[in-house]
């Protein structure tokens, strides 16, 4: 089959309604594989398993003395081993093609999803969780995938085995027909114990995988404050744990792999004994015999097959489970025909909260708790991802005009949500700042307004090969040799440089300090000015620059007006900016 060039154009729209049909819908994205690697899998067996019938005529041509005879089972022997390699090497190339084709094609939906569903993709489902779907289980689906090919061909093969021996000796062939799938239905007992521990292995592995990735991404923090031998030793636990789940899986797939291997064996030794008996009584030849042993014999390798199809059936019904769960998140698709008309002119109102964020004005939130506040800052961008059985929120508004029922390339065009902990991809500055934008801001601006000139001098330092120019200066992955605050910095710079009609910003300046976040509040003022701006911060110094302050506690707007204002007259708002206890209310004595 000629070669295919990879990544996929296009990776297609897969089924979701379940695991299985999942699964049956990569192996029809892939039919002519399909129908190839059965081919050659019936070529490479079926010469194998004839192999032993011209065997059996050599032998009885010696017994009988014919030379003759003896050459012709020779030359059939000869030509059935060379159309049994030629199927080999065919069968190893097609099958090697079928498994990579569909792991690739589910790596490719995987990175799809979460480019299409954004940051709010990793708040649904764990990290660990889907680097294990995008790695591990993406080869476990392949398998199954390419072994579906080989497995019809062992049918195949068994059916045609059993009807030569039936018509030889119908009562040995009674016996193959009917003891090769009571062989391999003695395996399915075992199938459901080992799914249950594989996928009990499974969820562990993703939730080490998170915490690794977790500590990874925290390095810098956690040497700072010398935590990285307690996350070590949680890391450990946490590695232990997947390692008695594996060894609880491999007690079951090891008993599993002893049948296959004794079953098999007494099968065909009791087919050998009868056969002996019949040849020792004069009821059939000596070359009968050996081309009955030997066709039995060889049905031991199509029973290795269906016990392979048994692993992988368990393993990959649980990895394309994993994978539905997180193709299936998604978001409203909104229709063609709606869309928006002068959304830099148009208020952002959240019905869910009350909160309305005026057009052309800097609104600041402020939210006693953090996680919500990152919901919500997510819920103003619309579309957000929702699982299968999740009922959608309502929609934010846009000038009265539900984001959720916009197309998600308009509604992200209009609305930029700068997450709170944005990431870097390694590249140049140049490639960092190749965005749509709307060329309003310069570059040279955008980074100013962020304070991030010292961030280009360390680029600089850095990347020699630049020469001096920041813009060739490279960016290592996720910005890690940049500080947390010039990591911050530049990422907001590159929000500020797409300038879009409406900005939200969760905690632009978390890491920099009072100085620092002094002046980008008052570059953030004037690099916004006549454009729509929220940011959530508890920060006074960003706070004091907005021209409106909303207050959400409870999941409502408990109060709005000037930071100050609010200062004086809310003590809820004033506990959360200055982190201090908020008062109990005086109860007048009765």
């Amino acid at each position: 089959m000629p070669l295919e060039t990879l990544p996929l154009a296009d990776p297609g729209r897969p089924e979701l309604s379940s695991p299985l049909a999942f699964l049956r819908w990569l192996q029809r994205g892939q039919r002519r594989g399909q129908v190839l690697a059965t081919c050659w899998s019936l070529l490479e067996m079926g010469g194998q398993a004839a192999l032993p019938v011209p065997v059996g005529l050599g032998i009885q041509a010696a017994v009988d003395g014919d030379a003759a005879g003896l050459w012709r089972a020779g030359g059939i022997a000869l030509g059935l081993a060379a159309l049994s390699s030629v199927g080999t090497v065919l069968l190893h190339r097609q099958a090697v093609w079928n498994w990579i084709h569909a792991a690739t094609q589910v790596r490719q939906l995987v990175a799809r999803q979460a480019s299409r569903l954004g940051a709010g993709l990793s708040r649904r489902i764990a990290t660990g969780e889907i680097v294990a779907v995008g790695s591990g289980d993406v080869e476990k689906i392949g398998w199954y995938v390419e072994l579906v090919a080989r497995l019809r061909g062992a049918v195949l093969v068994w059916l045609a085995v059993s009807t030569a021996v039936l018509v030889t000796q119908p009562l040995l062939g009674l016996a193959v027909l009917l003891g090769v799938p009571v062989l391999a239905a003695s395996v399915w007992p075992l199938l459901g114990p080992f799914e249950r521990r594989y996928t009990e292995q499974r969820a562990l592995g993703g939730k080490a995988t998170e915490l690794a990735a977790d500590t990874v991404a925290g390095l810098r923090v956690l040497r700072g404050i010398g935590g990285e031998e307690l996350f070590l030793a949680r890391y450990r636990a946490a590695s232990q744990q997947v390692r008695a789940a594996a060894v609880r899986s491999a007690r079951i797939w090891s008993l599993m792999q002893a049948q296959q291997v004794l079953l098999p064996g007494l099968f065909v030794v009791g087919i050998t004994w009868y056969g002996a008996h019949l040849a020792a009584t004069g009821r059939i030849s000596v070359g009968t015999l050996v081309a009955v042993y030997g066709s039995t014999a060889y049905l031991a390798a199509p029973l290795r097959i269906l016990g392979e199809a048994a692993h992988a059936w368990s393993v990959a019904r649980v990895s394309a489970g994993r994978a539905v769960r997180v193709l299936s998140l998604d978001r409203t698709a909104g229709t063609p025909d709606s869309g928006l008309t002068g959304p830099a002119q148009s208020d952002l109102f959240d019905p869910a909260t009350g909160l309305t964020a005026a057009a052309g004005r800097l609104t600041a939130v402020v939210c006693g708790d953090p996680d919500f506040a990152g919901a919500l800052a997510e819920r103003l961008g619309g579309h957000v991802p929702t699982a299968e059985d999740e009922p959608p929120g309502p929609s934010v508004r846009l000038g009265g005009v539900e984001l959720d029922a916009v197309p998600l390339a308009e509604a992200r065009a209009a609305v930029l949500v700068h997450d709170k902990e944005p990431v870097l991809l390694s590249g140049t500055l140049a490639g960092l700042f190749d965005i749509p934008a709307s060329g309003r801001v310069e570059p040279a601006d955008a980074l100013a307004a962020a304070c991030a000139e010292d961030v280009l001098d360390a680029l600089v330092d850095g990347s020699p090969d630049c020469r001096g120019d920041a813009m060739r200066a490279e960016i290592t992955e996720r910005g890690r040799s940049l500080s947390g605050g010039q990591r911050q910095r530049l990422a907001l710079a590159r929000s500020l440089l797409a300038d879009p009609p409406v900005l939200v910003l969760d905690e632009p300046t978390s890491a920099v300090d009072a100085h620092t976040e002094s002046r980008i509040a008052a570059g953030l003022r004037r690099n916004r000015e006549g454009r729509t701006t929220v940011v959530f911060a508890t920060s006074p110094l960003l706070l004091d620059q907005a021209d409106r302050v909303v207050l959400v506690r409870d999941g409502r707007v408990a109060a709005a007006g000037r930071h100050r204002e609010l200062m004086r007259t809310e003590p809820g708002y004033r506990a959360v900016v200055t982190r201090a206890e908020e008062p109990a209310p005086v109860r007048e004595a009765v």
